[in-house]
């Protein structure tokens, strides 16, 4: 079978229904709270019945149709009324077998890492889009996941989507980007070239803005902070925490730490970085009755048969397996005590950059997390009071932390993160002011959209 670029190719025509929430999911606002939505719905032909329900409004550009953060985006944008149209790659890792309900054009294959096949998988993806053009004429945004696809939606503006403006979400800064050498000098100077053209930077944490976009790329245009926060549709109900009273913390929601039993450490979702599960191998090997560690996920940049080594050289290291996003995260997170996120992977720039869905999938789930000082995640964490942070040596710092708690101590984190609000945990604001800024862009310019109340300021708005 040939599997090059343009013989992998395939499109969907599946139709699906585009309209704003109806509140079914148990917490969204009803189709009426909404303004944002049905505005572009009007202004964007996505109202069911109309002539133009066909166009399509957004194009979704990104690297894999089957990660779940692209799932999880064009789900959102779907729910704000918004026509989407994916154009995308498939990687042959996890959930590769997944196919989007929704109208998408494969473009070929890829793999993590190979430059040099994703360049050539690049020219094979042009000629897939040429082929479908006349879908994409009349887009009023082309929305871009990494450099790779905001090549793509450059060529796309020059050629067929000339009246779509572009944007591009960064959830990761990669190691080449801020690497020393040609390779990466180039890279930078293609993406600072690209970026003049680029009216909206969409970024997963504000350390991106802070540390590389500004300083390094002098970006000087809107960006909007849409962090990694949990989609509402699907979620279970969350735990609540203790009412006021002098009643001791052991009648909580569960049960304080009983003497017999170690802390319980959840490291969930892709597992990466040896230098991390290294200092996770130590901790578990100097406090073998004190703490447990839980693993569940998919193992991305570690060796498997060096990880599996550690499971049978620990017995407090546990690895369960993949898992159902978000069905099994209820039950994961009531099985642990803390969340792990430490990434050492790149610990000069990404690492220490970025923002972890886990932070807000353990703090929806009433579980502290655990970061290093002065990291990014650290800062959040900090400033909701909500975990713990270690100062370098980490295995020192750690293990003298779990010598030291107590379950009071620990009860107290807990019902401050319980005590927060869903909203710091779960999307749904940052997505209406996405959806507003592409509202000015679409039909009438000089037409504001309709504001909505409670918006915080934002560079984008």
């Amino acid at each position: 079978m040939d599997n090059s670029p343009a013989a992998s190719a395939t499109v969907s025509s599946t139709d699906v229904p585009l309209s704003p929430p109806d509140g079914r999911d148990g917490g969204a606002e009803p189709a009426g709270d909404w303004p944002v939505g049905d505005w572009m719905a009007e202004r964007i032909g996505s109202r069911r019945g109309s002539a133009d329900a066909g166009k399509v409004g957004v194009v979704f550009l990104t690297q894999d149709i089957t990660d779940v953060s692209t799932i999880k985006r064009v789900r959102e944008f779907l729910d704000n009324g918004l026509p989407v149209l994916v154009l995308g790659f498939e990687r042959a890792r996890y959930n590769s077998g997944y196919r989007p309900p929704w109208p998408h054009v494969l473009l070929g294959r890829t793999v993590d890492g190979k430059y040099a096949h994703r360049l050539q998988a690049l020219a094979g993806a042009l000629r897939v889009i040429f082929r479908n053009r006349a879908r994409l004429t009349d887009a009023t945004v082309l929305y871009a996941r990494n450099i790779d696809q905001l090549l793509l939606a450059l060529v796309m503006k020059w050629f067929i989507s000339r009246k779509a403006e572009l944007v591009y979400e960064v959830l990761d800064i990669q190691p080449m980007f801020v690497a020393h050498g040609l390779r990466s000098l180039a890279l930078r100077l293609v993406e600072r070239l690209c970026l003049t053209q680029v009216k909206l930077l969409v970024l997963s944490s504000p350390g991106f803005h802070r540390h590389y976009y500004a300083p390094t790329q002098k970006f000087r245009g809107p960006w909007l902070l849409v962090e990694n926060k949990l989609p509402r549709p699907g979620l279970p109900e969350r735990p609540s925490p203790l009412p006021a009273s002098p009643a001791p913390a052991s009648t909580g929601t569960r049960p304080l730490m009983p003497p017999d039993r170690p802390w319980v450490i959840g490291y969930f979702g892709l597992i990466r970085g040896e230098q991390t599960v290294d200092l996770m191998r130590r901790l578990a090997q100097r406090l073998p009755d004190r703490l447990q560690i839980r693993f569940r996920g998919v193992l991305t940049t570690v060796d498997e048969k060096s990880f599996f080594k550690t499971l049978e050289a620990c017995p407090n290291i546990l690895y369960g397996g993949r898992y159902d996003h978000p069905g099994e995260l209820a039950d994961m997170y009531a099985g642990v005590d803390f969340a792990w996120a430490l990434d050492l992977e790149n610990t000069e720039h990404n690492s220490r950059w970025l923002l972890p869905n886990r932070f807000y999938e353990a703090g929806y789930f009433g579980v502290p997390c655990l970061s290093v000082r002065g990291f990014e995640v650290d800062r959040l964490v900090t400033r909701h009071d909500v975990g713990w942070g270690f100062d370098q040596p980490l295995e020192e710092t750690m293990v003298r932390f779990f010598q030291d708690l107590t379950p009071e101590d620990y009860e107290r984190k807990r019902q401050r993160l319980l005590s927060l609000p869903d909203e710091t945990f779960v999307a749904g604001e940052e997505i209406r002011a996405l959806c507003r800024f592409f509202a000015r862009r679409a039909g009438a310019p000089r037409e504001q959209p309709p504001l909505e109340g409670g918006m915080r300021p934002s560079p984008a708005s």
